[in-house]
C-alpha cells in the first residue's frame, strides 16, 4: 500500500493516536478516504476531458508520458534497448540495400586520405 511496509504503518497509526486521539481518529480517517477519491474522481474527469478535447490525433495521449522520466525511457532509452536486444528498427529496404557489410573481428576499416 503506498509503498509502505507494515512498520511505517504501525507509526502512522500511532502518530494519529497520539494527534487526534481515539474518538476522532475513525473520523479523520474517513475524511481522508473520501478526500482521497474526490482527488482521484477529479483527477480522472480532468484526464476524459483533456482526452477529448484533444481531438482524435491524441486518443493514446497519455499524461504520464509527460513525467520527465517516462519520456526519456520512452524516446531515448527503447531505441538503445532496441539496438541492445539486436530486434530490427524500421528502416527502409534502400538503406539496408547500400550499407556497407560489417567488419569482422580484427578487420581494418578503409582509409580514405581525402577525407582527413
Amino acid at each position: 500500500m503506498f509503498g509502505l511496509g507494515w512498520w511505517e504503518i504501525l507509526v502512522l497509526v500511532v502518530i494519529g493516536l497520539l494527534v487526534f486521539g481515539p474518538e476522532k481518529l475513525p473520523q479523520a480517517a474517513t475524511q481522508a478516504g473520501r478526500t482521497l477519491r474526490q482527488l482521484r474522481q477529479m483527477a480522472n474527469n480532468a484526464k476524459a476531458d483533456l482526452q477529448a478535447n484533444l481531438g482524435p490525433e491524441f486518443s493514446n495521449f497519455d499524461p504520464t508520458d509527460l513525467n520527465p522520466k517516462n519520456f526519456v525511457r520512452k524516446h531515448l532509452l527503447d531505441d538503445l534497448e532496441n539496438d541492445w536486444n539486436g530486434t530490427e528498427r524500421d528502416t527502409p529496404q534502400s538503406a539496408v540495400d547500400t550499407a556497407e557489410p560489417e567488419l569482422g573481428f580484427g578487420e581494418i576499416p578503409p582509409y580514405d586520405n581525402e577525407a582527413t
